[in-house]
């Protein structure tokens, strides 16, 4: 197994989103503590945002070797977001090397799940299983449901902000949900934006994405009012106090979503879509990386 291949198969750039969930999760936890005096342990944060860093690896590892097991990854023209990482097509990994690792990735991050369900409690399970089988059915099961877009939205947005909230207060509650939607639109919406170049080859594999059940521009529409909604749901929930006002950060990032709207309807101009793929990804760690630095504002000057 070359270190090359599994550098290239785990996608190492892609790994920044986890970092940032883990972040955001530890940020809302964080200012709950200096906010209601509950519970916050740093070393905690760190093994939790661990873990979601090894379960994105994971991920990133099991779809590409489903897609290559279908020999969707040996039909797909590669972007730098879309198409696979071509580790197994490249010939930098096998087939079987690439499910041992992913393998090896459960191996990591079951026993954290563990500790922290001895550590902090029991109700921390049931999020464990839906993560654990998001991940291993997204690719041979999900995709093929016609709207799968959801479970990135959630296994990658809500999912490890609630989860990162959690090891440290032992419970789940509707400031950590508020918080955690911003990551649902923006995540499903990452997934969704980098779906378009592969559409054609997407259907030889059965696969039912938006771009592919409703239409490329009608998928570009739905793109769009997730985008919106990011925002709109921000400023409901700073205007609810569920949010500090700090979290208005966000909403810096509002000029750049409204280039990449623009852009997801030129999905035919390919060099032009490269682009709006890459403001894509940059608003999505941006708004979240800005909505942690609001929370952590909010708890070191509370209004």
């Amino acid at each position: 197994m070359r270190l090359k291949g599994v550098i290239t198969v785990v996608r190492v750039p892609f790994l920044i989103l986890a970092l940032i969930l883990g972040i955001l999760g530890a940020a809302v936890a964080w200012y709950e503590a200096k906010r209601f005096g509950s519970p916050f342990h740093p070393g905690y944060a760190l093994l939790a945002t661990f873990g979601l860093v090894v379960a994105h690896a994971a991920v990133n590892i099991f779809n590409d070797y489903f897609d290559c097991r279908s020999g969707l990854d040996f039909r797909t023209r590669r972007t730098p977001f879309s198409g696979g990482s071509g580790a197994i097509p490249q010939g930098l990994l096998t087939v079987r090397e690439t499910l041992w690792l992913g393998i090896g990735c459960l191996v990591v991050i079951i026993p954290i799940g563990l500790f922290f369900t001895w550590a902090v409690g029991w109700k921390l399970v049931p999020l464990l299983v839906l993560a654990l089988l998001l991940i291993v059915l997204y690719t041979p099961l999900i995709l093929k449901m016609g709207y799968p877009e959801w479970s990135p939205g959630l296994g990658l947005g809500i999912l490890p902000v609630m989860g990162a909230y959690f090891v440290h207060t032992g419970d789940y509650t509707a400031g950590a949900f508020i918080a955690s939607m911003p990551s649902f639109f923006l995540v499903h919406n990452l997934l969704l934006l980098n779906e378009f170049p592969d559409v054609e080859a997407d259907r030889t594999v059965r696969r039912r994405t938006l771009p592919i059940v409703l239409g490329k521009r009608n998928a570009a529409v739905f793109f769009s009012a997730a985008l919106l909604m990011t925002y709109l749901w921000i400023v409901w929930a700073v205007m609810r106090q569920f949010m500090p006002v700090y979290a208005l950060l966000a909403l810096l990032t509002l000029p750049l979503a409204i280039q990449v709207i623009r852009g997801a309807f030129r999905y035919d101009e390919r060099e032009v879509f490269m682009t709006v793929m890459t403001k894509n990804v940059q608003v999505v760690l941006a708004t979240q990386a800005l909505l942690a630095a609001g929370y952590i504002l909010g708890g070191i000057f509370p209004g």
